[in-house]
């Protein structure tokens, strides 16, 4: 490690929708020992979220991706095994492929009161769930700086992520047709981008002072500085139904930041793109994952998301190496070769249909598949 290099420790978030098993619909209202159980196993790591039908899992500081499997492992374990005694089933995916948002109950709880006051209706459909990854940057003025190169690489994490094809029972069209709904709140999207951290700071406090936000835990961007930790917080991501995908992604998020940081100390850095174009490959990500390619920014032209890939992962080779994860970073193939989430579920649905299923059982079989998917590769 170089003299101050930052300590790109990693901390991921997933959020789990809580399904029934007999009707596979969303659990309106699980019983309220469920939590408790949970709690006692998984302590602090594990709380709840706006929906009683969502529950979320946090794994400690970890110091590298190996550490951040075992961690995750063993909390979606818990949680299934939690869910089990209740006849229900933790999903990982960003949106239920027919529960309705409209029969869903919020938990009780201060800052979901406030934040259903304040947003209304953008903020009862929020029947949606993400991946939240914290990358060690202790530095404020680079976090600030990474932050705004990092932004570049934001719809490639969400295009490998998908995990949202469903919404109300209907095919959508998009891969992610989670931040469609998420979106539609404030303060969400692309980072801004800032010259220091005093001017960031300048500018949330602007919004305090205004009475507009407690703190900058209501800027929702793709991409923040953490208010909790000395990280850089990556919020684009769909939560990834297979934990081999959830690490693959870690995996390059944190080499990304050491790249730009590794680059940055040779007197280089990535060239900074306009939020107009990265916004057009963020919604390539969203209806197409890498189906219909990206715009290379660099030519100006659509090219095939696997050339992108390699590139990038040529990139971060030395980085992989370095932090110890070329293994997991490979895995990132994977994902390509066998498809996202999404993928899966728009394709096990039709394979339901052409043999003549119903819609409603071949979106039942949806859930089956993301139950089983949810659980895979666990060692707990």
């Amino acid at each position: 490690m170089r003299r101050n290099e930052p300590a790109f420790t990693i901390g991921v978030e997933e959020e789990y929708l809580l399904v029934d098993k007999e009707t596979r619909a969303l659990v309106v209202d699980p019983p309220k020992t469920l939590m408790a159980e949970a709690e006692e196993k998984c302590g602090a790591q594990v709380t709840a979220e706006l929906l009683r039908s969502q529950i979320e899992v946090g794994t400690k500081v970890c110091k590298n991706v190996q550490e951040a499997r075992q961690d995750l492992s063993q909390l979606r374990g818990s949680i299934i095994e939690v869910a089990e005694r209740h006849g229900l089933a933790p999903i990982a995916a960003s949106t239920h492929p027919f529960s309705k948002w409209t029969e869903q109950k919020h938990t009780e709880k201060e800052r979901y009161f406030d934040l259903t006051h304040e947003m209304q209706g953008a903020a009862r459909r929020l029947v949606i769930c993400g991946m939240h990854v914290h990358v060690g940057i202790e530095d404020d003025e680079l976090r600030i700086d990474l932050m705004n190169q990092a932004s570049y690489f934001l719809p490639h994490l969400l295009a490998l992520s998908c995990s949202s094809p469903f919404w109300a029972g209907r095919d959508t069209g998009l891969k992610s047709y989670r931040l469609t709904i998420f979106d539609a709140l404030p303060r969400t999207g692309l980072p801004e981008r800032f010259a220091s951290w005093a001017e960031y700071q300048r500018h949330i406090n602007i919004l305090i002072d205004s009475g507009l936000i407690q703190d900058a835990s209501r800027i929702w961007w793709d991409l923040r500085p953490s208010v909790r930790f000395p990280t850089l917080e990556t919020r684009i991501m769909d939560v990834c139904t297979r934990l081999d995908d959830t690490i693959a992604l870690t995996s390059l998020l944190v080499c990304i930041m050491r790249m730009l940081y590794r680059l940055r100390t040779r007197n280089q850095r990535w060239r900074i793109y306009t939020p107009m174009l990265i916004r057009e490959n963020r919604w390539r990500a969203m209806r197409y994952s890498f189906d219909e390619g990206m715009i290379d920014l660099a030519k100006g032209v659509v090219v095939p998301f696997e050339d992108l890939i390699e590139e990038m992962l040529g990139h971060v080779s030395e980085d992989a190496e370095a932090l110890g994860c070329k293994k997991e970073l490979a895995d990132v193939r994977q994902i390509l070769s066998r498809g996202t989430s999404a993928h899966r579920q728009l394709k096990g649905y039709e394979l339901e249909r052409a043999n003549g299923a119903t819609v409603e059982d071949s979106l039942k079989a949806v859930v089956d598949t993301l139950i089983t998917d949810t659980a895979e590769g666990l060692k707990v």
